[in-house]
């Protein structure tokens, strides 16, 4: 092993490269850990630590980080969630076991622990049938963005797709004039998921429908995305892509709009999407299959659906209850 004469923060673009190209990891992964490391090098500034080396990091640095984690506040005043202090704290030990790759002198990435999640902390949110069909109800569909924006809606809940797979969604994968003469009643699309996975996801009637309308006010322009930003003064395809970002944005507006007890986002529709499909009889290992998840212990989050139906099975079947 070797000590680095450069600090860690000097590290973290290397480590990014290291990420995208020798792990193998997607470019949404990758800016992901780059957010997530910002918070950490953002802390080490703060601190007077600009300077602190790999092997100079140890123990009390990583207790106080985490002591900052578990303190700070988002936008709204909020702690921020264990789950979430766990993304930044597994990018730190993603970091670390970076430097073991490179025969550079550091903490060992175990000694970053994580902090353990009670049932609360593991709850999903999501929004039942009912309240997904008012949340489809809110865009007004005669603007533009209106209409644009009850597709993406659509489409999420149809699908399933997390929001980072729908941005990146370009026009030519769809066949315009037969979804627009309305020729196709459903719609198989494969699509490149988490860590360059491929998978199927399923367009019900109903989110063709509501695409043939979009596609049809798309028809004489020549943009590469399929979900456009109409901000005036863009120029060029991806200039007009509309970002993750802006589709969170749009899901709580509506979410807003409708008056519902849920802060959703775009993932709020994906844990929907599961949890109705469950709710209506699918296995476990099918849902797996259409969420993209590598293991099904993943897809096991959602045993609020499970549990019940065992329950009722109990109820219903075991004669020691009656």
């Amino acid at each position: 092993m070797q000590r680095s004469a450069l600090p860690i923060i000097k590290h973290i673009a290397p480590f990014l490269d290291y990420c995208e190209v020798e792990k193998g990891l997607s470019p949404t992964t990758s800016r992901n850990y780059h957010n997530f490391l910002k918070m950490f090098k953002d802390w080490l500034q703060a601190n007077g630590l600009s300077a602190l080396k790999p092997h100079e990091l140890n123990q009390e640095h990583v207790w106080n980080y985490r002591l900052y984690l578990s303190r700070k506040k988002d936008a709204k005043g909020r702690y921020i969630k264990k789950t979430t202090q766990n993304y930044y704290l597994i990018a730190l030990r993603n970091l670390l076991a970076y430097f073991a790759e490179r025969d550079i002198q550091s903490l060992p990435s175990d000694k970053v622990k994580l902090p353990k999640l009670t049932d609360k902390d593991k709850a999903i949110k999501f929004l039942t049938y009912e309240q997904v069909e008012k949340l489809l109800a809110m865009p007004d569909t005669t603007t533009t963005e209106g209409l644009r924006d009850r597709t993406i809606l659509e489409v999420l809940f149809s699908t399933g797709m997390r929001v980072s797979e729908l941005t990146s969604l370009n026009i030519r994968l769809f066949d315009r004039q037969n979804i627009i003469k309305k020729k196709m009643t459903e719609l198989e699309l494969s699509i490149s998921g988490k860590g360059g996975a491929t998978r199927t996801v399923y367009f019900s009637e109903r989110a063709l429908q509501w695409l043939a309308q979009y596609l049809m006010k798309r028809q004489n322009d020549l943009l590469t995305p399929l979900f456009i930003n109409y901000r005036p003064g863009k120029i060029g395809g991806e200039e007009h892509r509309l970002t993750p970002r802006s589709v969170e944005r749009l899901v709580r507006h509506y979410t807003a709009m409708a008056g519902l007890p849920v802060d959703a986002t775009p993932h709020t529709l994906r844990h929907s999407f599961a949890t109705d499909l469950l709710d209506q009889g699918a296995d476990m290992r099918s849902v797996q299959e259409l969420l993209g998840h590598k293991n099904i212990v993943t897809t096991q989050i959602y045993t609020h659906v499970t549990n019940k139906k065992l329950r009722d099975v109990h109820r219903k079947f075991h004669r020691g209850g009656k």
